[in-house]
């Protein structure tokens, strides 16, 4: 039996306004550029430079928006935009704002890849037809770095099935040993210890015992090396302490990825900072990068075609349809360039409450002057929703004269100290960094003792929080921090 019932529920809803501002303030100044191109091909009631007669265009395009609006207002679901990337409170990730167009390499003349140079040394090999597709078949298989990860029986299964090709393990380590020897050394390796191994067999001389020692570290005791067991290596290969520490320090020398640099071709991003800070006299002051703020205005001659078409009958079907499409473009125009303005007024309010906030760190650039900072207390300066503040956060950056850093950088939580007071996860990164950068690494600080002297120093850290904060830093463990 169907019943009928009634319910009543409150839901929020974003105007295409809404929408676009949001869109919009997520974008980096980089982009902004290509965003307003893009709106400028498909409008054509938007033209760039300055509106010289506001009054005439938009002002009476206004007071004719209000006479009549047959523009119908499409509701979205606010989930779908605060529920992104950009709404991730506790700023996890070290990532800027991406995109398809950010990752794109920057295109660059004259260069010659990896896999060029190895087609053109294979020609000096006396190979066949045969041994020639085995062979580009191989080298077509060498990723960036320059390692060959693929198992040789998935290469020859692809020789089977691509080139009607039957062989064998035996037949394609052979060809594979010929491509190992091309240049850069280490090419076509299959893991890091043939890849150094092949590295040095190329220094290898009958009389020089640091490139056997060497050889033989990588041969016999890989594991060890790479745990920095020196002890069990001397022992396990009879090395006096200088013999080993030249082989050491040879095989540190060696290139852990040799196709890393070989293609010619440099991928270069450029950061572009949103804001730029300069002190003058003493005196703090923050402005929009000049790309934040282009000059759009609306078209005049739409304008005026919409206030012509108003004023003309407006029985004829077509007509109508004119007026309408007019007025959506004229519509789309006004509130493009507001939500501009809107951008702009909000990174500005936005970063001047982050200014006030860390204000003494913009005066010294000194990272332990940062103070505990979450994007709510921003959030509740400006009065503004916290998915805003973290859009802005997450995609922007300032020119400082201590460099450039990303909003994010200045957003960290807070650490207790003896004196109750709470300090920047920053400052005892900080710190953690110059205990590691002056221990000896002779006999590195285990985490445990790291605790120990941060405690001593008034820093209420456990020993989960410096193995975190290590990790964040990229510092090894004790154990691999060791040296000779």
């Amino acid at each position: 039996m169907q019943k009928l019932h009634l319910s009543q529920s409150l839901s929020q809803k974003l105007s295409p306004q809404q929408i676009q501002f949001i869109k919009l303030l997520q974008v980096p100044t980089a982009e902004l550029d290509t965003r307003v191109e893009e709106e400028l091909e498909i409008n054509p009631a938007l033209e760039e430079g300055k509106d010289e007669d506001k009054k005439d265009s938009e002002e009476e395009f206004e007071d004719n928006y209000e006479e009549e609006s047959n523009f119908e207002e499409k509701e979205v679901n606010i989930e779908d935009y605060l529920n992104d990337d950009y709404s991730g409170y506790k700023m996890q990730g070290d990532g800027n704002y991406t995109s398809e167009e950010d990752q794109r390499e920057i295109p660059v003349s004259g260069g010659i890849s990896l896999h060029e140079q190895l087609i053109a040394q294979m020609g000096f090999l006396k190979l066949d037809e045969r041994q020639k597709i085995i062979a580009r078949q191989l080298i077509g298989s060498i990723e960036n770095d320059g390692y060959i990860r693929r198992d040789l029986e998935a290469i020859i299964n692809d020789l089977v099935f691509s080139q009607n090709i039957e062989t064998d393990v035996d037949e394609i380590e052979e060809i594979l040993r010929k491509i190992q020897t091309f240049d850069p050394a280490g090419i076509a390796a299959r893991n890091l210890q043939e890849c150094l191994i092949l590295q040095l067999e190329r220094k290898e001389h009958p009389d020089d015992t640091t490139v056997q020692n060497a050889i033989k570290i990588l041969s016999e005791c890989f594991d060890e090396f790479t745990k920095k067991h020196y002890s069990k290596i001397q022992k396990k290969l009879d090395l006096g302490e200088e013999e080993l520490k030249e082989s050491v320090n040879m095989i540190t020398r060696l290139n852990p990825k040799p196709g890393g640099t070989s293609d010619g071709l440099v991928k270069t991003q450029y950061i572009i900072p949103d804001f730029i800070l300069t002190n003058t006299d003493g005196k703090l002051e923050i402005s929009l990068n000049s790309r934040n703020a282009p000059e759009l205005r609306i078209s005049r001659s739409y304008s005026e075609m919409f206030d012509a078409f108003e004023k003309s009958d407006k029985k004829d079907k077509k007509l109508k349809d004119t007026v309408t499409f007019v007025k959506q473009k004229l519509d789309s125009a006004k509130w493009f360039i507001d939500a501009i303005k809107q951008r702009q007024h909000t990174l500005l309010k936005t970063m001047q409450a982050i200014l006030d906030f860390q204000g003494d760190f913009f005066y010294e650039g000194d990272e332990t002057k940062l103070k505990p900072m979450i994007l709510k207390d921003i959030a509740e300066r400006i009065e503004m929703d916290i998915s805003t503040v973290s859009r802005v956060a997450n995609s922007k950056s300032i020119q400082t004269e201590f460099g450039i850093y990303p909003l994010k950088y200045f957003f960290s939580e807070g650490i207790a100290t003896d004196s109750g007071e709470d300090v920047s996860n920053k400052e005892v990164k900080s710190v953690l960094q110059s205990l590691v950068d002056n221990e000896s690494k002779k006999r590195p600080l285990s985490d445990d003792k790291l605790v120990k002297m941060l405690n001593d120093k008034g820093y209420n850290i456990a020993r989960r929080t410096v193995a975190k904060y290590r990790e964040q830093l990229q510092i090894p463990v004790a154990r691999l921090r060791k040296e000779l």
